[in-house]
C-alpha cells in the first residue's frame, strides 16, 4: 500500500534525527566503568575516598609526652621523698608544671605513681650496687656503697615506706642481692669483714637503722651516714 507524502515527508524528517539519536550517546551512557573501578554515573568522575589524615606533628607530639613523663617522674621523686605516701597526685602535677589529667594519662591511680617511683628507686640501689661491684677493693667498694645508701634513705620517704620493708632479706634474690653478696664476699676473703658476715646481715643492719631513724623523724644525712659507718664497724673481724 503507498504511502501518502506526508508519511514520506514525516520518514524522510524523522530519518537524520533517528540518525544522530544512534550516533550520539549521552555521556552517562557512553562512559563505562574501568576494570576494577567505580561505575561512572551522570558523568560525572567516581567519588575517590578521602586519604586518611596522618598528623604532621606527631613526633613532637611524642616528644612532648616524654618530655612530661620525665617531668612527672622527677617532680613525683621529689615529693615522696618529701612527703611519703601522704603526697598527692595534683601536688605532683603543680611540682612537674603539667595538669593532673597528664599525670593520670600515664598514671591512672595514686598507687601506679607510687609504684613507678618505687621502681626506679629500686633501679638506683641495683645501678649502685653493680658500681660497688666495680670497685678493686672490695671493703672499699661496700663502705662507698652504704655511705650512698645512707645519704639517700635520709632524704626519701617512699624507699623507706615502700622499698625496704617490701624487701625481706630472707627470701628476695634480686640481682642487686646477689651482686651485694658477691662484694661481702670478697671482703670477707680478703679478710676485711668477720668470717661469718654475709649480705642478709648487711641488708639487715641497714633495715635496723633505717626504720629507727625514720620513726624519729631523723632527717639528717650525717646522722644516717654514721649509722652506716657503724653497720661495717660491726661486720668487722
Amino acid at each position: 500500500m503507498a504511502s501518502s507524502p506526508a508519511h514520506a515527508r514525516a520518514a524522510r524528517g524523522a530519518s537524520p534525527a533517528a540518525g544522530a539519536a544512534s550516533d550520539t550517546v549521552e555521556p552517562s551512557v557512553a562512559r563505562t566503568a574501568p576494570a576494577g573501578g567505580t561505575p561512572l554515573v551522570s558523568g560525572t568522575m567516581p567519588a575517590t575516598a578521602a586519604p586518611e589524615r596522618v598528623p604532621s606533628d606527631w613526633s613532637e607530639r611524642r616528644a612532648d609526652a616524654r618530655r612530661n613523663h620525665e617531668l612527672i617522674m622527677a617532680a613525683a621523686l621529689e615529693v615522696f621523698a618529701e612527703k611519703g605516701l601522704k603526697a598527692t597526685v595534683p601536688e605532683v602535677a603543680a611540682r612537674a608544671g603539667v595538669g593532673k589529667a597528664t599525670v593520670y594519662r600515664s598514671y591512672p591511680t595514686k598507687a601506679d605513681l607510687v609504684r613507678a617511683v618505687a621502681e626506679h628507686q629500686l633501679s638506683w640501689i641495683d645501678a649502685r650496687v653493680a658500681a660497688a661491684a666495680e670497685e678493686p677493693d672490695p671493703y672499699v667498694g661496700l663502705r662507698g656503697f652504704l655511705d650512698d645508701m645512707a645519704e639517700r634513705l635520709a632524704h626519701d620517704l617512699v624507699l623507706l615506706i615502700e622499698v625496704l620493708p617490701k624487701a625481706d632479706p630472707r627470701t628476695q634474690e634480686s640481682t642487686a642481692t646477689r651482686t651485694l653478696a658477691r662484694i661481702v664476699e670478697a671482703a670477707r676473703e680478703q679478710g676485711s669483714l668477720r668470717p661469718d658476715a654475709t649480705a642478709m646481715d648487711v641488708r639487715v643492719l641497714i633495715g635496723g637503722y633505717a626504720r629507727v631513724l625514720a620513726d624519729l623523724g631523723v632527717r639528717d644525712p650525717a646522722v644516717w651516714r654514721r649509722y652506716a659507718g657503724m653497720v661495717l664497724a660491726a661486720l668487722r673481724p
